[in-house]
């Protein structure tokens, strides 16, 4: 399977997919794996918006680095795995409406954003960009897209 060209990644990334995210749980645990909203500028590292007081925000503070998968399966199969260490930075309005208008139908936009801007404070919501070091990625075309694979 062919690795996927550093501006292929990128330009895969840029798309609005949901990413699993995993951190570190632990000794004795498994990754904590969950599916998250994410952004990327073009050119730009990935970023997400967590709180600092969830499972997934202590988790980034305590081992200060996570990861990110990406795939599609339709037209053709490709996937993009990103990881590395995490920078918090403070959750503006402005990246919560880049993250919210990256998702959300236009006009759902508003409501949401009323909403989670209000709620912030709760888990104490703060950015953490993803510093990659490690890119794993594969492009199934040559093999024929999902021809030949199960997808379900």
């Amino acid at each position: 399977m062919p690795a996927l060209s550093v501006e292929q990644r990128r330009a895969f990334l840029a798309e609005p997919r949901i990413a699993a995210f995993s951190v570190s749980a632990g000794e004795g645990r498994a990754p904590l794996t969950v599916p998250i909203w994410y952004a990327v500028e073009p050119g730009g590292e990935p970023w997400i918006i967590t709180g600092r007081r969830s499972r997934k925000g202590r988790l980034i503070e305590e081992y200060g680095r996570f990861s990110l998968m990406v795939e599609s399966v339709r037209p053709r199969v490709r996937y993009v795995s990103v990881e590395g260490p995490a920078e918090r930075q403070p959750l503006t309005e402005e990246l919560l409406r880049a993250m919210t208008e990256r998702y959300m139908l236009p006009e759902a936009v508003e409501g949401y954003l009323a909403a989670a801007w209000a709620a912030r404070t709760e888990l104490d919501d703060a950015v953490y960009v993803l510093r990659p070091e490690h890119w794993l990625s594969a492009d199934l075309s040559e093999h024929g897209g999902t021809t030949g694979h199960r997808v379900v």
